[in-house]
């Protein structure tokens, strides 16, 4: 935490244009992820995970054309049966939610770190699992709902489940593509909208929307608040953005562009632009 003296140091031009009257007092934790990622990341996963089991439950009803089936169990029926594909911090928050309504989970990964962590992060018994074709395969066919949220550090993600597999999934079942802006977990995938939701392909429903966060506007708005107004005040007391970015090595991968040059790879090979690397950019500097 900040003392009042460290705060009162702070760039008074930021806190004007922060409207300092509506400002009383400010404390704040800066949290940096030791593996290199970005907290605003993690923020949004949060928000997507807890999401798509609202949209799984929207779209297994009748009203949508769905199985007619609730999401959850109640006495003296069985439970829906949920498959989510990675074990990352959105499948950590869709599982959260879908425990609490009694569903039958099952996750995989092929990082067992991460199947272990997801276990102890849940504090429950959930079922885990190795991403290996032919149980993959069965426990999809009998899915009531299928959540794919596998990441990639590299682009575009290499589909985990094929067409076929899908045709042979229960008419009404649901599908939730939550990695379709990295290429989609399914080869049925196709990018879908706000406005046009949901497609179907051999009755299986597909929701295929990148940034499901945006679904709910007013938390995400809170949500990335929360991040960057401390990281904004951070740049404030580095002295410059690129004093920021210099002295702050976590902070680099969230730079996608510096000085009008593409410095993110993985951007600039999905828009076909060149790109150069932030650290050359940077020893420029001297």
């Amino acid at each position: 935490m900040f003392s009042a003296l460290q705060l009162g140091n702070l760039d008074k031009t930021y806190f004007e244009r922060l409207n300092s009257k509506r400002i009383t007092a400010i404390g704040y934790e800066l949290i940096e992820d030791k593996a290199g990622g970005m907290p605003v990341v993690r923020s949004m996963s949060e928000i997507a995970g807890s999401t798509v089991m609202l949209i799984a439950a929207e779209y297994l009803s009748n009203v949508h054309n769905g199985k007619g089936v609730i999401l959850g169990g109640i006495t003296g029926v069985s439970p829906t049966r949920v498959i989510i594909l990675g074990a990352g911090t959105v499948a950590e928050f869709a599982a959260r939610t879908a425990l609490g309504l009694g569903v039958d989970i099952q996750i995989f990964d092929n990082h067992l770190y991460k199947l272990r962590r997801i276990k102890h992060a849940l504090g429950q018994q959930v079922s885990t699992s190795t991403i290996e074709p032919i149980a993959l395969s069965e426990s999809i066919k009998q899915a009531d709902v299928v959540i794919g949220a596998l990441r990639s550090e590299k682009g575009r993600i290499r589909y985990m489940v094929t067409e076929d597999i899908i045709s042979q999934m229960k008419p009404g079942s649901v599908i939730i593509d939550v990695s379709i802006d990295q290429g989609g977990c399914f080869e049925t995938s196709e990018i879908t909208t706000h406005q046009n939701p949901v497609f179907t392909k051999f009755g299986v429903i597909h929701y295929c929307v990148p940034n499901i966060a945006s679904r709910v506007a007013r938390t995400a708005t809170t949500a990335l608040s929360n991040i960057f107004t401390p990281i904004l005040m951070e740049i404030s007391e580095s002295g410059s953005l690129e004093d920021m970015i210099f002295t702050h090595k976590w902070f680099m991968k969230g730079v996608y562009t510096f000085k009008g040059t593409l410095s993110n790879a993985t951007i600039a090979e999905k828009v076909g632009l060149k790109y150069r690397d932030l650290n050359l950019l940077l020893a420029a500097r001297f």
